[in-house]
C-alpha cells in the first residue's frame, strides 16, 4: 500500500494525531511513565516486507466480520484464506458468499484454537461476541500473530488489562477497532481542541441514540444443527440455548455483551477520553432502566452516566436512548465537546463543527468528504483507512503507527463497563486508576472479573 496517496495521508494522521495518541489512551499511572519515556516499538519477527502478502483469518463472520472479509480483500496483497466461526451454518454461507465475490476458495474452522495453530496465518481479526474478544487477542498474541479487534476490546475491566499485558509481552501489534482514530477530519477536530480553538475544554458528552426494539422472549429450544454453542459460550457460564442470544442479543445480556455503551457507544467514550485528554475517571454514577417493553434484555434501554475528573476539572456525559428521540444538535450518535469559548461537535459520519461565544457564531469545520457521508466504513476515516493503518504497521512492524492501539481497547472499553458497574449497583463508586481497582468496595471490585468457564480462562499470568 505504499503509494502516493497512503503516503500523504500517513503523514497527515501521524503529525498530527500520534502524540496526542499516545497520552489520551494511557491510564493515569501509565501517562506519567510516558512523559519521560517513550513506548518501546513493537516489532514482531514475523514482521513482513512491501511485497511479502498477508494471510488472514476472520473471526466471527455472521455480522460485523463480513465488513472484515470485504475489507481485508479490498486491500494490496492481502488475503484472507481462512473463516472461522463457531455456527457452520454461517461458515458456509461465508463460504458460498466469498466464491461467488472473488472466485477464490477459503478455509473454513470452528474452532479458532486450530486458527491460531496456523503457522500460514499473519494476522487474525475479531468479530466474535464481545465475551470472546480479549481471551481471542491473548490466544493471539500467545501465538505469534497480529491483531485487529473489534470494540469493545474487552468484556470487562481486568481482562482488558491482560489483553494489553498480552500485547507487550509477546510483542504483537495489536489495533482496536475504533476507526474514528483514523478518520482526518476527527484528528483536525482533536488538533483544534488541544490549540484552544474553544478554550478550555472542560466537558464532553457520548451520545447514542439507536433504534433498538423489542427482542421478545423466545425461550429455550435445543441448540441447532451445525452450531457448537460450547465454542460460542466460550469464557461465559453456559446457558441454556435461546435464539434471544444467538446471534445477535446477546449484546442485551450481562454475560456476553455491555449493552449499546458497550457496543456503538465505544466510538464515543473512545472520542470523550481522546478529547478530553484524560484516562479512567475517580468517580462514576449512572442511573437508567428498561421502561418501554417487557422483553428478555437484561441491559437498560436508557443508561445515563457521569465520569467526573474531579482533580483534571473535567466530566464525561454519556447517554443512551433506544427508541423515538431528539437529536442533540442533529446529532443522534457522536459527541459534544464543551469549552469555554464554545463548543465542538462530532457526528458518527466523520465530520465535525464548531460554534463560538454565546451567539453561537458558526467556526471552523471538516469532514472526510463526500465518502463519509455514504457511511462509516468508506474513505480515510472509515473501516479500510483503519485496516490499512493496521495493515502498515504489520508490514513495517511498528506499533508507532498504530491510531488505536491496544490501550485504547482497555480506556475506552473500561469507560464503559464503569458506567455500566455503576448502574448494575445503583451508587456512586470511587475509582483509583492506578490499581484499575475501586476504593475500598469488594463488591464492585467482583465485578471488575467474571468467572472464567473452563478451558476458556484468562490466566492471572499471561
Amino acid at each position: 500500500m505504499e503509494n502516493k496517496k497512503s503516503n500523504s495521508r500517513r503523514r497527515f494522521l501521524k503529525n498530527t494525531a500520534t502524540g496526542v495518541i499516545a497520552a489520551a489512551v494511557a491510564p493515569n499511572s501509565l501517562k506519567a511513565s510516558m512523559s519521560t519515556t517513550k513506548m518501546p516499538t513493537i516489532i514482531p519477527a514475523s514482521a513482513k516486507g512491501a511485497n511479502d502478502r498477508i494471510n488472514a483469518a476472520v473471526l466471527g463472520v455472521n455480522g460485523r466480520g463480513k465488513s472484515h472479509i470485504s475489507t481485508l480483500m479490498s486491500l494490496d496483497n492481502v488475503q484472507v484464506t481462512t473463516l472461522c466461526d463457531p455456527d457452520m451454518n454461517v461458515l458456509k454461507a461465508r463460504q458460498d458468499d466469498f466464491k461467488n465475490e472473488y472466485n477464490k476458495d477459503v478455509a473454513l474452522e470452528q474452532d479458532l484454537r486450530r486458527v491460531m495453530d496456523d503457522k500460514d496465518i499473519d494476522v487474525v481479526t475479531i468479530a466474535s461476541p464481545n465475551h470472546w474478544h480479549a481471551l481471542s487477542v491473548i490466544w493471539a498474541c500467545q501465538a505469534g500473530k497480529d491483531v485487529f479487534v473489534e470494540k469493545p476490546g474487552s468484556h470487562n475491566i481486568w481482562e482488558g488489562r491482560k489483553m494489553v499485558e498480552a500485547a507487550h509481552k509477546y510483542n504483537r501489534i495489536v489495533q482496536h477497532g475504533v476507526q474514528l482514530r483514523s478518520s482526518p477530519a476527527v484528528n483536525e477536530a482533536i488538533n483544534l481542541m488541544r490549540d484552544g480553538y474553544i478554550g478550555r475544554v472542560y466537558m464532553a458528552r457520548g451520545l447514542v441514540f439507536r433504534w433498538r426494539p423489542s427482542i421478545g422472549n423466545k425461550g429455550f429450544e435445543p441448540v441447532p444443527d451445525g452450531l457448537d454453542y460450547d465454542l460460542w459460550t466460550g469464557p461465559a457460564q453456559k446457558r441454556p440455548f435461546t435464539r434471544n442470544l444467538v446471534h445477535y442479543n446477546w449484546h442485551w445480556h450481562w454475560d456476553y455483551g455491555n449493552g449499546d455503551v458497550g457496543n456503538q457507544g465505544i466510538h464515543e467514550t473512545d472520542l470523550c477520553m481522546w478529547g478530553l485528554d484524560v484516562g479512567f475517571p475517580t468517580q462514576i454514577t449512572s442511573m437508567g432502566g428498561k421502561f418501554l417493553w417487557d422483553d428478555a434484555k437484561e441491559v437498560p434501554e436508557v443508561l445515563t452516566s457521569v465520569y467526573n475528573y474531579p482533580d483534571e476539572g473535567k466530566i464525561i456525559q454519556f447517554e443512551v436512548r433506544p427508541w423515538i428521540t431528539n437529536t442533540e444538535e442533529g446529532v443522534e450518535v457522536g459527541n459534544i465537546f464543551y469549552g469555554e469559548k464554545g463548543i465542538l461537535v462530532v457526528d458518527g459520519y466523520n465530520k465535525y463543527k464548531t460554534y463560538l461565544g454565546q451567539n453561537r457564531e458558526p467556526g471552523k469545520s471538516g469532514d472526510d468528504g463526500e465518502k463519509a457521508a455514504s457511511g462509516i466504513d468508506r474513505g480515510a476515516g472509515g473501516l479500510t483507512g483503519h485496516f490499512a493503518n493496521f495493515i502498515e504497521a504489520v508490514r513495517k512492524g511498528d506499533s508507532s503507527l498504530l491510531n488505536a492501539p491496544v490501550e485504547t481497547a482497555h480506556l475506552s472499553s473500561g469507560l464503559a463497563h464503569l458506567g455500566n458497574i455503576a448502574y448494575r449497583l445503583n451508587r456512586v463508586l470511587e475509582f483509583d486508576p492506578s490499581t484499575e481497582k475501586f476504593v475500598n468496595d469488594k463488591e464492585a471490585d467482583k465485578m471488575l472479573t467474571r468467572d472464567y468457564r473452563a478451558p476458556y480462562i484468562i490466566p492471572e499470568t499471561i
